[in-house]
C-alpha cells in the first residue's frame, strides 16, 4: 500500500489499523455480491478491506490524483472488480456503483455533512450507509428531542434513515490525527420514509424552527411564509413549544400542515 502525505484542504486522515478496518467492513455486512461505494479511499487500506469481504464490484472515488494512482496495482489484482474514478463525490451519482449500493467511507470530514445531505435525497439508490463522522456529527445525527445535539440534521436522518452510532475512534487511530474524536454511523434507508415531497416540506419546516432555536415556535415558523399560528393549530402543537421539544411525529405534522397552507395560498411558502 502506497504510502503519501494527507493533505489538509482535502480533509485526509488515512486509517491503516487492521482490526478497525474489519470492524467498518463487518458494519457493512452482507456485502457478498454486493455493489459498494468508496469515497476517499486514499492509499486503500479500506479498499484492501472491502476487496476481501466477498463484494461483486468496488467503486472508489477520490479526487487526489495521488490515490488514484496508489490504488492502479490494487486494481489490477482485483479482477475488475475495482473501479476508480478521479472526481467529485458532491458531483458524482451513487448509482455510477450499481442500482442498489452499499456506501462504506472514512469520510473527508471538510464534505461529510454535505455528502450525507445529498445521498439522504438519492435513497432509492442506497442499500445502507456506513460511515466515518466526527463524533459531533454523529451525536447530532442519532440526538433525541429535549438535547442540545437534536437538530436539522438528525431529524432529517432519523426520518428518512434508522441511524445506529456504532464505535468512536480516538485521533491517535489515524493518520495525521485528527484534533477530533471520530465515530463510525450506520444508515439505512427506512421503508416508510416519506416521498421527495415531503420531504422538501420537512426540510422547509425544520429550516425555520432550527434556524431560530431558541424562539418560540409561532415565532421562529414565520420565516416559511404562512401564518405560523394557524400553521401550529393545524398541526396541533402548542405555538409556546421550542423546535428542540419536538419529536419526529410532530414534526411530520407540521410539514403536512404546511403542505395544506401552502396549497391554499398559491405562491407563497414550498409546496
Amino acid at each position: 500500500m502506497a504510502l503519501y502525505r494527507a493533505l489538509k484542504r482535502l480533509g485526509q486522515h488515512f486509517l491503516h489499523d487492521p482490526s478497525i478496518l474489519r470492524r467498518i467492513v463487518a458494519a457493512g455486512e452482507p456485502l457478498t455480491g454486493a455493489a459498494v461505494l468508496e469515497v476517499g479511499p486514499g492509499p486503500g487500506g479500506l479498499t484492501q478491506a472491502l476487496l476481501a469481504s466477498g463484494l461483486a464490484r468496488l467503486t472508489a472515488i477520490d479526487p487526489d490524483p495521488r490515490s488514484i494512482a496508489a490504488l492502479q496495482p490494487l486494481a489490477a489484482d482485483a479482477g475488475g472488480r475495482l473501479t476508480l474514478i478521479r472526481g467529485d463525490a458532491l458531483e458524482i451519482e451513487p448509482s455510477v456503483a450499481g442500482t442498489r449500493v452499499v456506501i462504506v467511507a472514512n469520510l473527508p470530514y471538510n464534505v461529510a455533512t454535505e455528502l450525507l445531505l445529498r445521498w439522504l435525497a438519492r435513497l432509492d439508490q442506497i442499500e445502507r450507509m456506513v460511515l466515518m463522522f466526527q463524533r459531533e456529527v454523529a451525536q447530532r445525527l442519532v440526538a433525541v428531542p429535549g438535547t442540545a445535539d437534536y437538530g436539522r440534521l438528525g431529524v432529517l436522518a432519523q426520518r428518512l434513515c434508522t441511524v445506529e452510532r456504532l464505535f468512536d475512534l480516538p485521533p491517535g487511530a489515524f493518520v495525521p490525527p485528527p484534533k477530533v474524536w471520530s465515530s463510525v454511523v450506520r444508515l439505512t434507508p427506512r421503508p416508510d420514509r416519506p416521498d421527495a415531497t415531503h420531504c422538501a416540506r420537512l426540510e422547509a419546516v425544520t429550516r425555520a424552527a432550527f434556524g431560530q432555536r431558541r424562539k418560540m415556535l409561532r415565532s421562529s415558523l414565520g420565516a416559511l411564509g404562512v401564518d405560523s399560528r394557524t400553521l401550529l393549530d393545524t398541526a396541533g402543537i402548542d405555538p409556546r413549544r421550542r423546535a428542540e421539544t419536538l419529536d419526529l411525529a410532530e414534526l411530520d405534522r407540521l410539514a403536512l400542515a404546511f403542505g395544506r397552507l401552502s396549497a391554499a395560498s398559491p405562491g407563497r411558502g414550498t409546496a
